[in-house]
């Protein structure tokens, strides 16, 4: 029983909210699912009594809302990814670090979910400090092949079925990718538009909290929750010109993902969107670099203490990211973080200038590769988190192998209303075309 599927959520948050189906009702269905596909996947920290503990959830948020206007994600579960600070679970962050040392506050974004009705599913797994050292999660399409990283566990979670939405987060590519490699809805917004309080930070200069669901309606109603100044959009904000980031960026995606995305892009030249193309990161090694550099050293300073006594527990990728950037100097590290600043601000310009709204990339270099000791390349992604854009990861269709493939979907800065309305569109041709 897939109880999260496309427009599914919306009749059943509909029917969550207005009594048609109580909480315990859903719940009962959902653990059955739940305890078969749980095993398969290993998606979520374990939880003893998960189910019980949702149940008197549930029944203290029957008891707090009773029948009146009930708030727009009442009785939906959620998966956090466990480098969010959630109140009565331990934040492991995927670590073998003495727990006592990371916990901390409730996220904010928890507490605005929970006031928006969600119930917690529970921690979903995650690379060890959202890093590239994978857990132990499997794609849900294949379990010989990686779900992708650092938000595997969320991403694998929505694809299951197990939970309708979960919280992921992206210092590189951590939510597009893992998006596309389970064939789910991924949303990374601009940066800074979600609080990052009480989320256990990486690379705070890059940090993106994002989300995965199975609809971009289910991504848009959350979003509008989770938001800082949230705008509403008219109902119609025009058909938005796209473009495609020509030159050696492309080039970095497979031959079978590259052949995927050119008709992807005929199709939307098919349907009426204007497409520009235009040469876009010319000097992309130089970007990436610079964001490596920027990761390192950044997550060399949140961990100095923890790694100065306790180096031992970490894993042998993460030391090797923690070594890189304690050899990064102050003055360096600044440097770099003013050239990205610009990096994001010269990309606004170039759409700006040539009247794109929306660019167009592959969400991955291809589909999830074969093994779980890689969480896959996250190439395609990096540039765009650099520069701080939004950006949404749409299911496109499937690979030869039968995988997931995905299109990412890339706005300008406080664009995000404006991305998921448009979003709402690109879906549906998508679907309706099946490429």
């Amino acid at each position: 029983m897939k109880l999260a599927e496309g427009t599914k959520t919306q009749a059943l948050l509909t029917n969550l909210r207005n009594g048609d189906l109580s909480i315990n009702e859903y719940l009962s269905s959902l653990e059955t699912h739940f305890n078969l596909s749980e095993p398969k996947v290993l998606a979520f920290i374990e939880e003893k009594g998960r189910f019980e503990r949702m149940r008197s959830e549930g029944n203290r948020l029957d008891r707090r809302n009773g029948r009146t206007e009930r708030p727009p994600l009442y009785g939906l579960p959620v998966g956090l990814k466990d480098i969010f600070q959630v109140e009565g679970f331990t934040t492991r962050a995927g670590s073998k670090l003495p727990e006592k040392l990371l916990q901390g506050d409730e996220a904010e974004i928890v507490r605005r979910l929970k006031q928006a009705g969600v119930l917690v599913m529970g921690k979903t797994v995650t690379t060890e400090f959202a890093y590239f050292a994978p857990g132990p999660t499997m794609n849900p399409h294949n379990p010989s092949h990686t779900p992708g990283g650092s938000s595997s566990g969320s991403a694998a979670a929505v694809a299951a079925g197990m939970v309708p939405y979960a919280l992921g987060t992206q210092t590189v590519g951590s939510v597009i990718r893992p998006a596309a490699f389970c064939g789910v809805v991924g949303f990374k917004p601009s940066y800074g538009r979600i609080p990052a309080y009480g989320v256990i930070p990486l690379s705070p200069s890059l940090d993106h909290v994002g989300s995965f669901a199975m609809s971009v309606w289910l991504t848009k109603v959350a979003a509008s929750v989770l938001l800082d100044n949230w705008r509403e959009i008219p109902e119609s904000s025009g058909r938005p010109i796209l473009g495609i980031p020509e030159g050696n960026f492309l080039e970095r995606a497979e031959k079978e993902a590259l052949k995927h995305f050119w008709k992807l892009v005929e199709l939307f030249k098919k349907a009426g969107y204007e497409v520009h193309h235009r040469t876009l990161f010319p000097n992309y090694d130089e970007v990436a670099e610079r964001h490596t550099l920027i990761l390192d050293a950044e997550a060399a300073r949140v961990h100095a203490d923890w790694y100065r006594f306790h180096s031992n527990t970490y894993h042998q990728r993460t030391r090797e990211m923690i070594e890189r950037g304690i050899q990064v100097d102050d003055e360096t590290l600044e440097n770099a973080q003013r050239q990205a600043r610009f990096f994001g601000t010269t990309i606004s310009s170039v759409m700006d200038i040539n009247n794109i709204d929306v660019w167009l990339s592959p969400s991955a270099p291809g589909p999830a590769p074969q093994g779980l000791d890689s969480t896959g390349n996250p190439v395609m992604n990096l540039p765009w988190t650099q520069a701080g854009l939004p950006s949404l990861s749409l299911p496109s269709g499937k690979a030869a192998n039968g995988l997931p493939l995905g299109l990412q979907f890339v706005a300008d800065k406080g664009k995000d209303e404006e991305l998921l309305d448009w979003g709402s569109t690109f879906e549906q041709l998508l679907k309706e075309a099946q490429v």
